[in-house]
């Protein structure tokens, strides 16, 4: 299956990066990667969030589970697999997790892809997965695989990522539509 570039936000110093048109019934398939980004405070939360068609708020409810994997750059420190309940939704509304505590080093930046599947489908719920890599506040690498469902029949048609509380931060990411 082939991927089709849709859309590219490229931003520096933005509180938010937000996908609102070009998610419709065109594919089955979208998936947005995110590269460089890395947030102006250290301990950032990047997180995600949708908006149902016609709806506004981007405060979907969100069921979800959360593992993380990770490794000290000096080798003290190796977790994982292990659950992030904390990060987990269940019937919630608030962003969702991608990673947590990323590092805003000149050298650190948080990387990954998130999958939205068959969004334009009005009779399931709107399933999603991501991997995310960072190098955290701490200097780990720090991989997370979060999954979940948006609990709505009706189409998703608005991404938007961001970073918990508000944050600045500087990415790059692009949105495809596969099929």
């Amino acid at each position: 299956m082939a991927m089709t570039l849709l859309t590219t936000n490229t931003g520096s110093g933005v509180t938010a990066s937000a996908f609102t048109s070009s998610i419709d019934s065109t594919y089955k398939l979208y998936i947005f990667k995110y590269y460089e980004v890395n947030p102006a405070a250290d301990g950032s939360n990047f997180q995600f969030q949708a908006n149902a068609a016609g709806a506004s708020g981007y405060n979907e409810t969100i069921t979800s589970s959360m593992i993380f994997t990770r490794h000290n750059e000096d080798d003290s420190t190796t977790e994982g697999p292990s659950a992030v309940a904390a990060y987990d939704q269940a019937q919630g509304t608030d962003g969702q997790y991608l990673t947590a505590d990323a590092a805003n080093d000149a050298d650190a930046s948080v990387a990954g892809e998130f999958f939205l599947f068959n969004p334009s489908n009005t009779t399931y719920v709107k399933h999603w997965q991501a991997r995310t890599n960072a190098m955290n506040d701490g200097g780990m690498s720090y991989a997370t695989f979060v999954s979940g469902y948006f609990n709505t029949t009706t189409a998703i048609d608005d991404i938007k990522f961001f970073l918990e509380g508000g944050g600045a931060f500087d990415a790059v990411i692009k949105m495809y539509g596969v099929g």
